[in-house]
Formats: structure tokens, sequence, C-alpha cells
């Protein structure tokens, strides 16, 4: 198989079981999403614990994050109103606290990444959640499948016109490949999507959607960025092989990691 055609299938693949699980239901948007966290930090930490005097323990990195997606979600659903936030932050302690008898030469570095990884990585996964569940906790998927789309519609955007008439870096010390022309090119095209969106979703005016997709943008590029800047730290192409043809699953979240959380600050102002 060749390698163009192994890459469109497992984007097809990708992008089915993103959105399918989003929109089928809050259940298989919990359990597909929540192995999804578990997976990404798995392979942040796989990268993470090659540096010299690192070794984070997976166990406690994984189940890190998938408990904070799951309080993540049971709060955003109103099925449980204890301040459950407060088990995730008395884990984090008892983690902490555990390097203490580790005996390792240097154990801020485990600290260090440890809560790296449940902050750029498990973190903004969890926050879809919030995305996900409007005020009222009622599960509403579309706008977290807007998230996704534009985010898609803007990478195409901007390596379509990138590399058509790309020239001005946008940042040649982190990620040499990409351009000014082809942020714009991204930002006009997340644009178009963003007022597509708003023929659907009436009770977002067209002038939200749009700065809605900006943000995105914007954001999502600050997140590729970022994540280039740990591969590059890390002497790494990509961040894993999960998906054929694209690299890791981080590869494919990145522009997600910083543009969630800022959109959720955004849709709060809204409601």
């Amino acid at each position: 198989m060749s390698n163009f055609l192994m890459r469109t299938l497992s984007g097809l693949v990708f992008v089915v079981v993103v959105i399918g699980s989003i929109w089928l239901n809050s259940y298989t948007f919990l359990g597909v999403f929540a192995l999804i966290t578990a997976l990404a930090v798995r392979e942040f930490h796989l990268l993470t614990n090659t540096q010299n005097e690192v070794n984070v323990s997976m166990l406690f990195s994984i189940f890190g994050a998938i408990l904070l997606f799951v309080i993540s979600f049971v709060h955003a659903s109103n099925i449980i109103r204890f301040p459950i936030f407060s088990v995730y932050g008395l884990y984090i302690v008892l983690v902490m606290i555990s390097e203490l008898y580790q005996r390792k030469s240097n154990p801020i570095h485990n600290w260090a990444y440890f809560i790296l990884g449940q902050a750029f990585i498990a973190l903004p996964f969890s926050m879809l959640n919030f995305i996900a569940f409007n005020d009222s906790a009622v599960y509403e998927p579309f706008l977290l499948i807007a998230v996704f789309i534009t985010i898609w519609v803007n990478d195409t955007g901007a390596y379509l016109v990138g590399i058509t008439i790309g020239k001005h870096r946008l940042f040649k010390r982190i990620s040499p490949k990409k351009s000014w022309e082809g942020f714009v090119g991204g930002a006009l095209a997340a644009l178009a999507s963003g007022y597509v969106f708003s023929m659907f979703i009436t009770e977002i005016s067209l002038l939200q959607w749009l700065l809605f997709s900006e943000i995105v943008v914007i954001f999502g590029t600050f997140g590729d960025l970022s994540e280039s800047l740990l591969k590059r730290t890390l002497s790494v192409k990509d961040s894993g092989n999960a998906i054929p043809g694209h690299g890791g699953l981080l590869d494919r979240f990145d522009s997600m990691l910083l543009a969630a959380p800022v959109i959720f600050i955004y849709l709060s102002f809204l409601a």
C-alpha cells in the first residue's frame, strides 16, 4: 500500500472516530476521548522519559489523566455536585509526595514532566467536556465538532496556501515550514467555516462564530508551535506512530491543546 493511500485511509478513520464518538452520544465521547487522553499522555511520557534523569511513572500519569477527564465529564454533566476536583488535587499531591521516596538523583525533573503532562495534555482534553455540555448540563455535540472541523479547515487552508505562495516564515526557529501566507490562508478558510456554522446554530450570531473561528486559528497555531517546540527540544520528528502516515496522537491533536481552554472561556462569556 502506498504511503499516500495509507495516509488517506488512516486520516479518514481518524476523522470518523473523532466525529462519530462525539456525535453518537455523551458516553461514546467519554469512552473514546478518555482512551485518547490516556494514550496521548502515554505518548508524551514515552518521549520525555528518554531524557537523562527523567523517569516519570507511566501508570501514575495515565491514571491521573483519566481521572481528570472522568471528573470533568461528571462535573460538566452535573452527575455529581460534590466538589469532585478535590479528588484529583489530592491525587496530584500524593504522586508528588511519592516521588520523595524514589531516591532519584534529580527528582525535580520527574515532578516537572509529570505536571507538564497533566497541564499540557490531560487538562486541555478534559476541557472538551465543558465545551460539549452547556450551562444546563445538556450534551450538545455540535460546538465540539465545530472546534475540530475549524482546526482541520485551518490546517488544510494553511497547508495549501503555504506550499503555493508561502515565502515569509511564521516562526522559523521552531517550525521552519510554516509561513505567514499559510497562516492567513488558514484563517480565511476558518472564517468560511464559521459562516457555514452560523447557518446551523443561529443562537450564536455570525460575528460570534467568526470570532470563534479565529480564536481556534490563533490558539490552535500556538498549540501546534508548542508541540513543535517540544519535539525540537527532544530531537524527534513525530510524537509517535499511532496514526500511520500522520505521526502520533499529539501530532493530530496539537492545535486543540491550547485552543480548547480558550474556546471554553470564550463560550463562557457568551453564555
